[in-house]
């Protein structure tokens, strides 16, 4: 189930509208206001985690939105819709504050697109700002590590042997030291049955490789 909130900020009633079934439609919580100034107000008692905003609007348009915004709320990722798909507008439109932009028309599958991978990168970049990642980083540079974290990511509860086995390391106490590592960092847990499981920081850890891995490939 999805948690991240969206804001689409237009004054043309039906795109407004077609934007936010098309999110409801995937799970996202979406919510629309028909200019600026009524967003600013609601993003003051509730912050979304992605805006999407017309470029042109009566009152105040996008391009002057987006650096209040960005002041305010440095984390919050904002898509800006534009009709006129040129290098000038979308380099104006990131110096405004802008991370990504949809060129009117642009089909569904487009704006999901758009919509998704932002959300992945502010995903990304919230594991980035930890206060632990130093330490979580010294810890995963290990390969060892990692294979444990991904093992029990799969598996979901394995004993000490089941793990040795999996990784086909016959050096016990080797994979003990790992574990034990693991488990002072809170990677990982041991229930009475001598199980042991991720724990939520470790679940998060492997959304944080996940990301990581497709930013690479990409």
């Amino acid at each position: 189930m999805k948690t991240e909130t969206i804001m689409v900020i237009d004054d043309d009633l039906d795109l407004r509208e077609s934007i936010v079934e098309i999110l409801e439609a995937n799970d996202f919580m979406a919510t629309g206001c028909d200019s600026a100034e009524t967003a600013l107000q609601k993003i003051k008692l509730e912050v979304p985690s992605l805006v999407i905003v017309d470029n042109m609007m009566p009152g105040m348009g996008g391009m002057a939105l987006m650096p209040l915004l960005k002041n305010d709320y440095p984390s919050l990722k904002i898509i800006m819709i534009t009709a006129f798909s040129t290098v000038d507008n979308a380099v104006a439109a990131m110096k405004s504050g802008a991370d990504d932009y949809l060129s009117k028309p642009f089909k569904r599958d487009e704006l999901l697109v758009t919509v998704k991978r932002n959300l992945e990168e502010l995903k990304f970049e919230q594991q980035l700002s930890e206060p632990d990642m130093d330490a979580t980083l010294a810890c995963l540079s290990n390969q060892i590590r990692r294979q444990i974290l991904a093992a029990l990511s799969a598996k979901r509860e394995m004993r000490f042997m089941d793990i040795t086995r999996h990784l086909g390391i016959s050096d016990h106490t080797k994979v003990n030291f790992h574990l034990k590592n693991l488990k002072f960092n809170h990677f990982v847990s041991q229930d009475r049955e001598k199980s042991y499981h991720l724990t939520p920081q470790g679940e998060k850890i492997i959304d944080y490789l996940h990301l990581l891995s497709k930013r690479i490939s990409s």
